[in-house]
Formats: structure tokens, sequence, C-alpha cells
């Protein structure tokens, strides 16, 4: 019997919230922090939401159970 699979690569990147908006954090906030200003560091900690409906749409297709 087949099934499908949720993408464990994306499943890790991105949650869904109960409007069923796509959260996310940005990339950036690992290393090489010296060069980047105080400000710029501060907003990388905050999470993001997806605008496009269509990276929305594929995301939620690859998260199944999301």
């Amino acid at each position: 019997m087949a099934f499908n699979k949720t993408s464990k690569s994306l499943a890790k990147r991105f949650k869904f919230t109960a409007k069923g908006k796509v959260k996310y954090h940005p990339c950036g906030h690992s290393h090489l922090l010296s060069k980047k200003s105080r400000k710029r560091k501060r907003n990388l900690r905050k999470g993001n939401f997806l605008k496009s409906k269509k990276i929305r749409k594929t995301i939620g297709r690859l998260l199944l159970y999301g």
C-alpha cells in the first residue's frame, strides 16, 4: 500500500500557524556574525511569514500533516 511521506527537510524549516500561515526563521544567524551589524542580527532572531501564496501551497503539499 502506497502512502505519502512528509518532506523532513522542510518540516525542520517551516511551521504552520493556527490560521494557516507559514512561519520560518531567516538564514544567516549561525556564523560569520562579527561582520553583521547589531540591528541586522537582532532582526534575524525574529521569525518571518511566507508572503507568496504559490510557495505556501507547495510547502503545504509537502508537509502533509503540518
